[in-house]
């Protein structure tokens, strides 16, 4: 199936809160649609999406060359160009994701609880859509395939807006994926991406409350600490990925070996990726987990008692130990106890996913309930972080508040619900 890959101009004279204002329309006039399909409409629409984007590889790939070469002309770093990169591979697992989306139970119309009160009154809570979310995101552009699918899945629309980085990839698929939509029936506003690159729209769609209901970002450090600060729209926030791997006394040498390995250097670039890895003075192997580590390829930055089990070790800054790398590169620090890897790891986490290895029960039962984070896990890699491990196919991100929805946010995520009340006649007294 041809594809046209290319997004309609956008008019110059338009201001960036005119243009927010007219996507958030047609987006939300689109969305009423959605409310009115059946499960078995959406799942269709999602395969036929998928199929699409299998018949666009080639244009898919060729955009995505282009933004590679920016990329690597503009001097991005090699974690930033494997978050970029697409292949065949990569975009199978894209068009997979869409196909596994499609197949999960849709959550809208899903009786949360119901009760009888003593006069009578019926009462329940049902899962409905948000409405229009929009998505702020920077590198990744299997996020524009992820977010359209679980948005449409869930009966929201979206308003996408990509980074520059990733524009014509971003482009490309969202291309290809509204035809595969408008294939199956479903209005092509319902997925939206922002055509322009200028970051006062970003500021637009922050501020047009009552238009777009939701806003998540996804990306580094400053770009969600800006939509937090300027958002007059509720926001659902993804921070950045300090994830801790704690080695305790009790740890087997050879899983604690083959995790933090894993945790660290399977995939440097993503969110999940272990950032600082916590060794126990009393666990005897530390020096072989370093050298694990270093002879991978990593640069392992330490503390003193982490220097010196090897030579190889770099010192450490302060700054170290709240940094997102994203690279092959691990701070590391010898501590005594779970006490103070508990307080390690409440200093310096950014609650998105904090990780144990022991064979004490008891340790990791306490070590699952003082982390405070939105991911906890017990003898398993933080590259586990994902919403598509977690059986819930893709995901938008990894939100890391405490408030509607917390860790890998999918379709229930992207429900809220509202009362319905069923009466026969009472009036209140």
């Amino acid at each position: 199936m041809e594809q046209d890959l290319q997004l309609a101009p956008v008019a110059t004279t338009e201001t960036p809160e005119a243009l927010v204002a007219r996507f958030a329309r047609d987006g939300r006039a689109a969305q009423a649609v959605l409310a009115t399909l059946s499960d078995e409409a959406k799942r269709a629409a999602l395969v036929s999406a998928a199929a699409a984007l299998r018949a666009a590889e080639p244009a898919i790939l060729e955009a995505n060359a282009q933004d590679i070469a920016a990329g690597e002309a503009k001097g991005l770093s090699g974690a930033m160009l494997d978050r970029l990169r697409l292949d065949a591979g990569r975009l199978a697992g894209i068009a997979d994701a869409v196909d596994q989306v499609a197949v999960l139970a849709d959550p809208v119309g899903e009786v949360i609880s119901a009760s009888e009160r003593p006069n009578g009154l019926k009462l329940s809570r049902v899962r409905i859509p948000i409405g229009l979310i929009g998505i702020i995101y920077e590198s990744r552009p299997n996020v524009t395939a992820d977010a359209a699918a679980l948005c449409l899945r869930s009966g929201n629309a979206v308003l996408l807006r990509g980074g520059s980085e990733a524009l014509h990839s971003n482009r490309a698929i969202l291309s290809a994926m509204v035809a595969g939509l408008e294939a199956a029936g479903v209005p092509g506003a319902a997925v939206q991406l922002v055509p322009t690159q200028d970051r006062a729209v970003v500021g637009a769609m922050l501020t047009a409350a009552g238009l777009i209901d939701m806003i998540v970002p996804r990306g580094g450090k400053s770009l969600v600490a800006r939509v937090q600060a300027d958002a007059r729209v509720p926001v659902l926030a993804h921070l950045d990925g300090l994830c801790h791997t704690y080695v305790h006394e009790a740890a087997d040498p050879e899983m604690a070996r083959a995790l933090t390995l894993n945790a660290k250097m399977r995939r440097t670039g993503i969110c999940g990726s272990m950032e600082t890895l916590l060794l126990d003075a009393r666990f005897p192997e530390s020096a072989s987990v370093v050298a694990g580590l270093i002879e991978a390829g990593c640069e392992v930055r330490g503390d003193a008692r982490a220097r010196a089990l090897d030579p190889r070790v770099l010192p450490a800054t302060d700054e170290d130990w709240d940094t997102e790398y994203l690279d092959a590169v691990l701070s590391v620090a010898v501590v005594d106890g779970l006490d103070a890897a508990l307080a390690h790891i409440a200093k310096h986490s950014s609650h998105h996913t904090d990780a144990i290895v022991t064979a004490d029960a008891e340790v990791a039962e306490r070590f699952l309930n003082a982390v405070d984070s939105a991911i906890v896990m017990v003898n398993a890699s933080s590259q586990f972080a994902d919403g598509g491990e977690f059986g819930l196919g893709a995901e938008i991100g990894i939100a890391t508040g405490r408030l509607h929805a917390r860790g890998p946010v999918a379709l229930e995520g992207l429900t809220t619900y509202k009362w319905q009340v069923r009466g026969t006649g009472q009036a209140r007294p």
